[in-house]
């Protein structure tokens, strides 16, 4: 390690030990450049492992204080943080974890006008936000600019990481082309998570971020990983490119990014957006016995517990392997028990070439009619 003072060679010294890794993997990472966007669940353990590892500059965006509720999973912070900036504590932190490498604070938060100026700078960007709006905005910028995007999310016990806006692969719009309406989008503060999730979907997201800069293993480009925690259960669902996506297709619509205000919005009403199908066109379809086939992609269990009649299960980590089964000249409506996992099967039946439909609200929606009716 010629390149390294003697206390980095002992700091690295594990990393130099791997054959696939070595001392030019970590000179790769000492000279490599990761953005992570948000300072929160995902970009506390993201951070943490990447400044670690000596990712010799690592940025960092964020505008909020430390709050005691995000005590429970975002462990960049500790109780006295309470109050103080996320953005100056969390560069103080790993600044004591590694004082060699290079730290750089964008304060505030990443908009239109600033995205892809922030982004172009770095090698690779970390998705750690937790709204649509900055997800699709962080997406587009990394198509514009050229930048992989390793995209992490969480919700309840469930989590999915991936690599996007790679050379060649998908982009998050390849998955979910528009953004839902803002009634199918849970609130924050009810919908919850469990606090050690964040950090398992968070180190994976370092894991590809530092595979990425060294040029080493297999990355999630084309893949989604699904991570289900209450069952400790992980899968995976092959992602293609789509060739209509709006941002990364053939003849792209997206030329610029812009700003979404997608914040979560308890009580609106939820409509049907692009490939969404309400319960009650569903219950129409189903009365004027228009073709279609009703997919089910939960698990055997719950849909054992309830079902809709006529439903076929076939779960989402075995969707993939079925998709030659499926029908082409009629829609496929999707379901699950409230839209989440219907949504990803949805996207991967569209792009190739399905006319697939997901059933908003899911099973609990339906039941909730047939009850009211």
């Amino acid at each position: 390690m010629s390149t390294f003072t003697a206390e980095e060679q002992l700091r690295y010294s594990r990393h130099a030990l791997l054959p696939e890794f070595g001392e030019a993997g970590q000179a790769k990472l000492k000279a490599g450049r990761v953005l992570v966007v948000g300072a929160g669940g995902l970009g506390s353990p993201a951070s943490l492992y990447l400044a670690a590892a000596g990712v010799g500059t690592l940025g960092l965006v964020d505008f909020d204080t430390v709050d005691v509720s995000n005590l429970q999973r975002q462990v960049l912070y500790g109780t006295g943080d309470v109050g103080k900036s996320k953005l100056d504590t969390a560069a103080a932190r790993l600044a004591d974890l590694n004082p060699h490498i290079r730290i750089v604070r964008h304060a505030g938060a990443l908009n239109a006008a600033n995205a892809r100026g922030i982004i172009r700078d770095y090698d690779v960007v970390i998705d750690g936000t937790d709204n649509f709006g900055t997800r699709y905005l962080v997406n587009d910028a990394c198509v514009l600019e050229r930048r992989p995007n390793v995209y992490g999310s969480v919700f309840r016990f469930e989590g999915q990481a991936a690599v996007f806006a790679a050379p060649g692969g998908p982009c998050y719009r390849c998955l979910h082309p528009e953004p839902p309406p803002a009634g199918l989008i849970p609130n924050c503060a009810e919908g919850g998570v469990l606090g050690v999730l964040p950090g398992v979907i968070g180190t994976i997201q370092a894991t590809e971020a530092i595979k990425l800069l060294a040029g080493v293993g297999e990355t999630l480009v084309g893949r989604l990983l699904l991570y289900d925690a209450l069952k400790m259960r992980v899968r995976q669902i092959q992602l293609p490119r789509d060739p209509e996506c709006p941002v990364c297709g053939d003849t792209p619509r997206i030329h610029e990014v812009s700003d979404l205000d997608l914040t979560c919005a308890p009580g609106a009403e939820a409509g049907a957006g692009e490939g969404e199908m309400t319960v009650d066109e569903l219950h129409q379809w189903r009365e004027e016995q228009r073709p279609h086939v009703l997919i089910d992609v939960r698990e055997p269990s719950e849909h054992e517990q309830s079902r809709i009649d006529g439903a076929r299960l076939i779960p989402l980590r075995h969707l993939q392997s079925h998709v030659k089964d499926l029908p082409r000249d009629v829609p496929v409506v999707v379901h699950c028990q409230s839209g989440g996992r219907s949504a990803i099967a949805t996207a991967m039946l569209k792009v190739q070439g399905i006319d697939a439909r997901n059933l908003s609200g899911g099973i609990k929606a339906w039941k909730k009619r047939t009850q009211e009716l």
